[in-house]
């Protein structure tokens, strides 16, 4: 299957649906240049054009790693998204989202990156210590200045994405275009109760983190905790998606996928990407095998038949 690109929601950004992202990967679990520039290229040579990043992944060193490699891509023909929020430091001020601390961050970033400019900079979490106005004037401004091109929120309370967008459609600012929440078939509901219908009133987009719940929908955990694997690690995703109930699941999704023909990642992928307010699912690759099939997903749109017997599967479809 080809690449196709959709558009952030109403606005005319183009991202490919399956996206790369550097979360908990590089920098951290894959130190390794070489087999990070081999993802990097695959990504790339297959159609990805949309690469994600945050100031706190590997505490900055993902920024600089995956800013040496995009060099050897023009840079026109680059997505390149990335955070602000959490702390980068002890210093009081070296967190949230006031105007000192994002105005200093995406400096940072920009340098990390090696680039004059970011395609979008997302709030990476709402602050409420900041007031709305603050948090809006100042990212509305770095578009202005051309530091970014677009903004967007990350794992905001619906109630605050439409503040923002209400605050700046009356005060004449740049409003959020896009929100990346967490998404997958484990981890539906708040989705697609809250923040769907609040992405489409606004024309905004969602590009979605862990659309394989951590890797449980890959099926690597059919059988146990492999040693070294991510809820080997994450006691947080493991005590939300490793359970007998989920496993169960999981392995009743590979008849559906087997009957497809696909993978039980690419039936994951393909799943999220159903919905036509998610503009990207943002994927992670330790291997350039993982990336492979991962990219498989490119171009599916699974019958109605399949997603019936899914939502039979998973048995929590949120209420009408």
């Amino acid at each position: 299957m080809e690449m196709r690109y959709r558009k952030l929601g109403k606005w005319g950004l183009k991202v490919s649906e399956i996206s790369l992202g550097a979360w908990v990967t590089y920098g951290n679990t894959v130190k390794d240049k070489d087999t990070i520039r081999e993802i990097v290229k695959l990504a790339y040579d297959h159609g990805v054009n949309f690469f994600d990043n945050a100031d706190v992944y590997a505490h900055g060193l993902a920024e600089e790693i995956m800013g040496e490699i995009l060099q050897e891509f023009p840079r026109h023909t680059l997505v390149l998204s990335s955070k602000v929020f959490w702390p980068m430091s002890e210093d009081v001020n070296d967190r949230g989202l006031s105007r000192k601390h994002v105005r200093e961050s995406i400096d940072k970033s920009l340098k990390r990156l090696r680039v004059d400019y970011l395609d979008l900079y997302f709030a990476h979490r709402y602050d409420p210590e900041v007031p709305m106005e603050e948090i809006v004037t100042t990212f509305s401004g770095l578009v202005d200045e051309g530091k970014i091109l677009y903004w967007g929120t990350s794992e905001w309370p619906a109630s605050r994405i439409a503040e923002a967008v209400t605050f700046a459609r009356a005060n004449g600012l740049h409003p959020p275009v896009v929100e990346q929440p967490q998404y997958s078939m484990l981890y539906r509901e708040r989705v697609e109760t809250r923040i769907l219908p609040e992405a489409e009133r606004f024309g905004m987009g969602l590009v979605v983190w862990s659309p394989l719940a951590m890797g449980m929908l890959t099926g690597k955990y059919d059988h146990g905790l492999p040693e070294g694997s991510r809820f080997a690690q994450y006691e947080q995703f493991r005590e939300m998606f490793l359970t007998e109930e989920n496993r169960e699941k999981v392995k009743e999704l590979k008849r559906v996928a087997d009957e497809l023909g696909l993978t039980r990642t690419q039936l994951a992928l393909a799943w999220v990407l159903r919905q036509g307010q998610v503009s990207s699912a943002i994927t992670g690759a330790s291997r350039p095998e993982q990336l492979k099939e991962s990219l498989g997903a490119a171009g599916v749109d699974l019958p109605e038949e399949a997603l019936k017997e899914i939502d039979a599967i998973l048995g929590n479809a949120p209420q009408e």
